[in-house]
C-alpha cells in the first residue's frame, strides 16, 4: 500500500504539469491565431494559387479555377528545361546572368559591409555617427532613383567615362556593351578569340547555350548593375555587422592583446569566429535578394543589351505581363523559389559542417 501511494503521489504532479502545458499551448495558439490566419490568407493561399497557375496555360483574362483555363500539367516546366526553343534559351540566359550577379555581388557586398563596420566601430575614430549615416544613406534611397542616377553616370558621355579619360582610359558604352568580361580578359591574354571561339567551348552546349556563352562572364552592362547593388546594400549589412561587433565581449579583445596578438590575428581568430552566426545571416539575405533582383534590371535595361542583363525574376514578369503567359511566368517563379531554397540549405549545411569540424578539433 505504501509503494502504491508513493507512485500515485509521483504521478499526480506529472499529470498536473502536463495539464498546465496543454493549457499554455492552447493559450499560445489562441494569441498567435490572428497572425497565423493573416499569413495563411495573404501568403500561403496566394502561393498555392500561383502553384496552380503554373500548371495552366492562362492569359490572365479569365478565372484560373474555371474551365476556361487550359490545364497543361508540367508542360510549362518542360518548356524551360527539356524542350528546345526560345523559351529555354532565354531561361538559361537568365540563369547564367543571375549566377554571375550572385557570385560577384554577395562576396563584394559582404566584404565591403564588414570592412565599413570595422572602420566605424573604432573607439578613437572621430565623427563616427556621421560616417555611419553616410555609409547607410544609399540603402534608404529609392532603388529606382539610384538606378536612374547610375544611368546618367555610366552613359557614353557620362561622368564615369569623363573621369576615366583624365587618366587616359577610354570607357565603354556601359549599358550598350554585351561583351562578357571574362571573355575580354582571356581574349586580351591571347588565350581565346572572343569573336570566333573554337574547340570544345563552341562545339558543346547546355540548355541551348554553348559553353563559351556560359563561361564568358557577366557583360559590362551587368557589371554596372553589380556595382549599383553593392553600393546600395552594403550600408544595411554594415549595420548588422556593427551590432554584432559591439556585442563581442571586450574581455576577449583584452585577453588577445595581453597575448601579443596583432590586428590581423585578432580579426582572424577572435572577431570572425564571433561573427559566424551573423555572417551566415548576411550571406543568406544577400543570396536571397540577389536571386530576386528585378527593379534595377527593369529600370536599367530590361534585359538589354542582347539579353545580358536578363534575370529569372524579370523573365517571369515579362512572360506574364508582356506575353500574357502567366502559367510560364509562375513556373519560372517556382523554379527560382526551389533554387533559392536549395542554395540556402546548402549554405547552412556548409557553415554547420565547418563549425562542427572546428569543434571536433578542439
Amino acid at each position: 500500500m505504501t509503494g502504491t501511494t508513493a507512485t500515485a503521489r509521483a504521478r499526480a504532479p506529472r499529470a498536473g504539469r502536463r495539464g498546465d502545458q496543454r493549457r499554455e499551448g492552447a493559450w499560445g495558439w489562441l494569441f498567435v491565431s490572428p497572425m497565423v490566419l493573416i499569413l495563411g490568407l495573404f501568403l500561403v493561399l496566394p502561393i498555392l494559387m500561383a502553384l496552380w497557375v503554373s500548371l495552366l496555360h492562362w492569359d490572365g483574362q479569365s478565372n484560373p479555377f474555371s474551365g476556361d483555363a487550359d490545364f497543361v500539367g508540367l508542360d510549362n516546366y518542360r518548356t524551360l528545361f527539356t524542350q528546345d526553343g526560345l523559351d529555354r534559351t532565354l531561361f538559361a540566359t537568365a540563369l547564367r546572368n543571375n549566377a554571375y550577379y550572385v557570385l560577384l555581388t554577395v562576396p563584394l557586398q559582404t566584404g565591403l559591409a564588414l570592412g565599413l563596420a570595422l572602420i566605424v566601430n573604432q573607439k578613437l575614430l572621430r565623427a563616427r555617427g556621421a560616417l555611419r549615416t553616410t555609409f547607410f544613406f544609399p540603402s534608404v534611397t529609392s532603388s529606382i532613383a539610384v538606378s536612374t542616377v547610375f544611368l546618367f553616370l555610366f552613359q557614353g558621355s557620362g561622368a564615369v567615362n569623363s573621369l576615366l579619360s583624365w587618366i587616359g582610359v577610354k570607357g565603354p558604352n556601359w549599358f550598350a556593351d554585351p561583351r562578357g568580361v571574362l571573355s575580354l580578359i582571356l581574349g586580351g591574354l591571347g588565350i581565346i578569340d572572343p569573336e570566333r571561339p573554337a574547340g570544345m567551348l563552341a562545339d558543346h552546349s547546355f540548355m541551348g547555350l554553348s559553353w563559351f556563352e556560359w563561361l564568358s562572364g557577366p557583360s559590362i552592362a551587368m557589371c554596372t548593375i553589380i556595382l549599383l547593388a553593392v553600393w546600395t546594400t552594403s550600408g544595411t549589412f554594415m549595420l548588422i555587422f556593427l551590432a554584432a561587433l559591439q556585442d563581442i565581449p571586450r574581455e576577449l579583445e583584452e585577453s588577445a592583446a595581453l597575448e601579443g596578438v596583432n590586428r590581423r590575428q585578432l580579426l582572424r581568430y577572435v572577431t570572425l569566429p564571433a561573427l559566424r552566426p551573423v555572417l551566415f545571416l548576411v550571406l543568406t539575405l544577400g543570396l536571397i535578394s540577389t536571386w530576386q533582383v528585378f527593379d534595377q534590371v527593369y529600370v536599367m535595361g530590361q534585359g538589354a543589351p542582347g539579353n545580358t542583363t536578363l534575370t529569372p525574376a524579370f523573365l517571369s514578369y515579362s512572360a506574364g505581363f508582356d506575353n500574357s503567359d502567366f502559367g510560364q511566368g509562375a513556373a519560372i517563379a517556382f523554379v527560382l523559389l526551389a533554387l533559392i531554397l536549395c542554395l540556402t540549405a546548402f549554405q547552412r549545411w556548409a557553415l554547420r559542417e565547418r563549425g562542427a569540424r572546428e569543434g571536433s578539433r578542439r
